[in-house]
């Protein structure tokens, strides 16, 4: 059988003016898929690169005495990783062979440390602090100290203070520093300050480290004020102890992007170049995550690239992403092949991204080719990429497939959450299939699932579409009832549902817009419209008048217009009675009128004159 030719397509490089890149090549194959504007992507897309090739890998030992112990160590090592307690395995190797290597101790300590796995630290240092061949020094209690810290446990952190106390050491600037990280990841955030400041008026001298640390604190304790004064002292030439790094500077404009304050950000990033603080690609990405709009991403990046830093795979990752929410794919997918050309391995997150901009515009074919990659290249994908791949299928209305695939999703261990949930609801109220999307939200109130606002809207969206403006109330009302608090999505989609001039009146007061709502009101067929200048002085007359005890409630109010009716009063006399009242509240003459629902809410309309009793 003769093979087919595939010819994979050339994507130019994203342009500054926002322009779509060429895409050139040909596919001599029935296989080409093109959707959307003509982006033509060809099943050779994502070719597997050599670097991302799995490679055996050769090792070298210095003699058999070494190669045993590294084996050995290795051993323990996936021991440790299987029963997750690295004290038992300890224990039992020093049972087993009656001696504990003290290279090997402090080799899994290192490598622990590395890894950042502290719990399994200072579970090894605790069980060793009880040991009697082992020499617990003070470096052993500063580090057990550390890894509390990192684990925000202020508690043993205390404790292990107070063995430094205990020992006759003076705690130095690692202990404060320590206990103070604990506290500020324990969300202590008053007493990470206290130690702060203690440490700035009595010592020992703050260093770097913790300044940064203290920054850091702020900022996630949301306290930018104190924050501020801190950089701000660092800043002072002649106040300041020391300066301050980059990575106070990349904290600061994190806290500017976390207050909303995007011009501050940009201005810290100039300061940096001000005050001779070399600038990396990690400050680029700062700038790049809180930028919307791609064009400003992608001039960014190329800023990036000018200064001579090479982008890692967060910069690719957040430049995709910003083609891939301005539904240009075609960018998106030239930006991750750039990124493999230039041998930087994608992340799970990175496929994820990707997986998003082809998902959005419901290119299901090219979603799926990127699904399959990530197998290939040994990332497997998860929940995130499975809901992600379903709605690809939702967003080209393609709700058979989804439906497979659904069940694909069950059949390969994973569960749905309210995302997987919601995005099956969202594919078929967009198909106008209502039974099917209950019978969906059925399915997720028996796995113990609750609706959000998002769930909620959208079925409230349907029912409204179909005409039912009823079921869409009944289900705003089902919102606040199970404790889910109507964002102003939801209400303007409410308010849009409306039609007639009663459902508006009864959304807007769903919603809370009663000062909103000034429909047509009709007395006896005699229109009357009440306007701004009218209202002022209805409030002018309400405030003259506030122990005015004449109220009239909506049953009074009905009977009024009931009697009103059967009185046969001439135009010339409603017109005249009209005139004659000060003020007329609007909920009053619509009373009789409001229609559905109406006596849940209860409305009292005051008259400033008695003549209309």
């Amino acid at each position: 059988m003769p093979q087919t030719l595939f010819l994979k397509p050339f994507l130019s490089a994203p342009l500054n003016d926002g322009s779509r890149p060429e895409i050139c090549g040909t596919c001599i194959s029935d296989r080409v898929s093109v959707r959307g504007r003509v982006g033509v992507v060809c099943m050779g897309m994502l070719a597997p690169r050599k670097f991302m090739q799995k490679r055996k890998k050769v090792e070298v030992f210095k003699d058999a005495a070494d190669e045993a112990d590294q084996k050995n160590w290795r051993r323990l090592m996936k021991e440790i990783e299987e029963t997750g307690s690295a004290a038992a395995v300890l224990r039992t190797e020093r049972a087993r062979t009656q001696v504990l290597p003290r290279d090997l101790v402090l080799g899994t300590l290192k490598r622990f440390k590395q890894l950042k796995k502290w719990n399994l630290v200072s579970e090894i240092l605790e069980w060793l602090r009880i040991q009697q061949w082992w020499d617990f020094s003070e470096m052993d209690l500063l580090m057990l100290i550390t890894a509390y810290g990192k684990q925000g446990d202020f508690n043993r952190a205390e404790r292990v203070m107070g063995f430094i106390n205990k020992k006759k050491c003076a705690p130095n600037v690692i202990a404060y520093t320590a206990l103070m990280e604990a506290y500020g990841r324990g969300r202590r955030y008053n007493n990470a300050e206290a130690i702060f400041r203690r440490m700035q008026s009595s010592g020992p001298e703050p260093s770097a480290f913790t300044y940064q640390i203290i920054l850091k604190t702020f900022v996630e304790g949301n306290k930018f004020a104190e924050a501020e004064e801190v950089f701000e002292t660092l800043l002072d030439k002649e106040r300041s102890p020391l300066k301050p790094d980059q990575q106070m500077f990349h904290m600061m404009i994190y806290m500017y992007k976390k207050a909303g304050n995007y011009e501050k950000a940009r201005q810290m990033f100039s300061l940096m170049a001000e005050r001779g603080v070399q600038q990396s690609t990690v400050t680029y990405n700062s700038l790049m995550s809180f930028e919307t709009n791609y064009k400003e991403v992608s001039k960014i990046y190329d800023q990036m690239q000018r200064a001579g830093l090479r982008p890692d795979v967060v910069s690719y990752a957040l430049l995709i992403n910003a083609y891939g929410k301005a539904r240009r794919e075609e960018e998106a997918l030239a930006v991750f092949e750039e990124m493999l050309n230039a041998s930087v391995r994608p992340t799970h997150k990175a496929y994820n991204i990707l997986l998003d901009a082809f998902a959005i515009s419901g290119m299901v074919e090219q979603a799926r080719t990127i699904f399959k990659s990530m197998r290939r290249d040994r990332y497997m994908p998860d929940l995130c990429s499975y809901t992600t791949m379903l709605s690809a299928y939702v967003n080209a209305l393609d709700m058979d497939g989804a439906e497979k695939f659904f069940r694909r999703l069950k059949q390969d261990g994973f569960d749905p959450n309210i995302v997987t949930y919601g995005t099956m609801i969202k594919g078929y109220a967009r198909v106008n299939k209502l039974e099917k999307m209950m019978k969906m939200y059925e399915e997720m109130r028996v796995c113990g699932i609750k609706a959000n606002q998002t769930v909620f809207t959208t079925i409230m969206d349907a029912y409204g579409k179909n005409k039912d403006f009823d079921s869409a109330l009944v289900w705003f009302k089902e919102m606040e009832s199970s404790g889910v608090h109507p964002d102003k999505k939801a209400k303007n989609v409410l308010l849009s549902l409306a039609k007639t001039t009663e459902e508006l009146a009864e959304a807007n007061l769903l919603v809370g817009n009663v000062s909103q709502q000034r429909p047509e009101l009709r007395v006896n067929g005699v229109s009357r419209f009440v306007d701004n200048d009218d209202h002022k002085e209805d409030e002018e007359e309400e405030e003259e008048e506030e122990d005015d005890d004449d109220v009239v409630d909506t049953e009074k109010a009905v009977s009024f217009a009931d009697q009103s009716e059967d009185q046969m009063v001439s135009d010339r006399a409603v017109k005249a009675t009209i005139l004659s009242c000060k003020f007329v509240n609007p909920l009053f003459l619509l009373a009789p009128n409001v229609g559905r629902n109406f006596s849940e809410f209860e409305f009292r309309a005051r008259s400033t004159d008695r003549c209309l009793l």
